[in-house]
């Protein structure tokens, strides 16, 4: 098995790699655990297949959860792994350090995860932990906050985000509002503007639902 076949394997799901390592003692992987994969949305295109899916049209709940544990679920089985997810907790697995430890994931000067490929616009949908250890490609030598205008630090219109922390009680009273309404349509005002995020080809509507799904 080899990094490429599983791509490959991925690919008709408009998913793709967002990262792996090599995990130790202290990282908290199952039992056996070799490689853990992180994966999350190829873009452009995701948003559009997804909603097409059955999960998305049967009127139950949490559809695109219920994709995730559905596809995922059966590809770490044809690979003879275990699927892991960042939802279902309490307890949950620790998501945002197996990011950082891909190397492709880095706190942002907001504090938010930002990926070599997605920005500030980076989610995952789940993990693979395999038994076989796999060769990784080489990872990006540093952020790409590195020399970038940062304007993520200027964007949030009520001041939420701050690499310290995070207001959630200030961004929830915003969306409230009817300024709040760009957020909630368009997306996080401060994921938007990263120079990354744009590049990366997110549609309107993925960030409108997942707002939704923060602020009902």
């Amino acid at each position: 098995m080899t990094l490429e076949e599983i791509e490959a394997r991925l690919a008709p799901h408009w998913l793709s790699v967002f990262g792996g390592f090599h995990p130790g003692p202290g990282d908290d992987a199952p039992a056996n655990c070799e490689t853990l994969l992180i994966l999350g949305p190829r873009e452009p295109g995701f948003w559009a297949y997804v909603t097409a899916e059955a999960e998305f049209h049967d009127g139950q709940p949490d559809p695109l959860d219920r994709w995730s544990r559905r596809l995922i679920g059966r590809i770490a089985c044809d690979l003879g792994g275990k699927a892991l997810f960042p939802f279902g907790g309490p307890p949950y697995r620790p998501f945002i350090a197996w990011a950082k430890a891909t190397g492709r994931t880095w706190a942002s000067p907001v504090g938010l995860l930002v990926h070599d490929q997605a920005g500030l616009m980076v989610s995952f949908r789940g993990a693979l932990a395999l038994r076989d250890r796999l060769v990784l490609p080489p990872t990006p030598p540093k952020p790409p906050c590195t020399g970038c205008a940062r304007p993520c630090t200027e964007a949030c219109p009520v001041g939420a985000l701050h690499a310290e922390a995070y207001d959630v009680a200030a961004c929830h009273a915003h969306l409230a509002t009817e300024a709040g309404q760009d957020c909630r349509d368009q997306g996080c005002r401060a994921r938007r503007v990263c120079p990354v995020s744009q590049t990366y080809g997110r549609q309107v509507a993925q960030s409108a639902f997942h707002m939704r799904s923060f602020h009902p």
